[in-house]
């Protein structure tokens, strides 16, 4: 109940994992929207103050036409997100993942006002508390899930070290775990690091290597595999 990862099964049978975002942050950029729209509706306020009665028809035109397009264009023209959406880090899609269309955007923002019902968002809270995918009324309606935007990772997950060619050809498979291995080497202790470098070749090695300079010979082995 805990998992927020929603698994999406592509028509060839692969399985993508979706990070839904939960009622916290969507709460929270939805207020960074509404400070932006209050913003806005003050300074179209002082505009039409010095425009007389052409001003305040012309205020109502615009603040009708923002109040309902700013999410819209937001989300269709600028990667599912508004300024409050992208500040969080996440974004509108489809549920199987693809980017939102117009049509889609302009069903779920309609739906703000039964996601408003009975008073403040007291339908949207609730949908989204009992949904597996905190999805609000109008999600449900447009088919549209509020996910987390992958992060762009700059380090580079293989280790710095001069390269080196292996003593003995290697297979497919065995460059992929080497490779493999020194990728994941962050996210495993240096006991299973060694643990699965001694399941390959022991003629990759010098002889009579300790398993810390062993791994150093992976991480070497690498970088000398992905061409550095």
């Amino acid at each position: 109940m805990l998992d927020n990862t929603s698994k999406v099964e592509t028509p060839e049978g692969i399985e993508l994992p979706l990070e839904v975002a939960g009622l916290v942050p969507r709460t929270m950029a939805y207020f960074i929207d509404l400070l932006i729209f209050l913003a806005l509706y003050y300074i179209l306020i002082l505009i039409a103050g010095f425009l007389g009665n052409f001003g305040e028809g012309l205020f109502y035109i615009i603040f009708f036409i923002i109040y309902w397009l700013y999410p819209i264009i937001f989300e269709v023209f600028r990667n599912g997100q508004t300024p409050g959406k992208k500040s969080l880090g996440i974004k509108v899609v489809h549920h199987d993942g693809t980017p939102v269309s117009l049509s889609s955007s302009f069903v779920r923002n309609i739906l703000l006002i039964a996601d408003f019902l009975p008073f403040f968002y007291t339908a949207g809270f609730l949908s989204m508390l009992f949904n597996k995918d905190f999805k609000r009324l109008g999600d449900m309606a447009a088919g549209t899930v509020v996910i987390y935007t992958e992060k762009e990772n700059k380090e580079d997950p293989i280790p710095t070290a001069k390269p080196r060619a292996p003593a003995v050809a290697l297979t497919l498979d065995e460059q992929r775990s080497v490779l493999s291995l020194a990728e994941r080497h962050q996210q495993l202790s240096e006991a299973r690091q060694q643990e699965l470098s001694s399941l390959l070749p022991e003629q990759l090695f010098s002889s009579k290597t300790e398993n810390h300079s062993r791994l150093k010979q992976l991480h070497a082995f690498a970088n000398w595999l992905r061409g550095h």
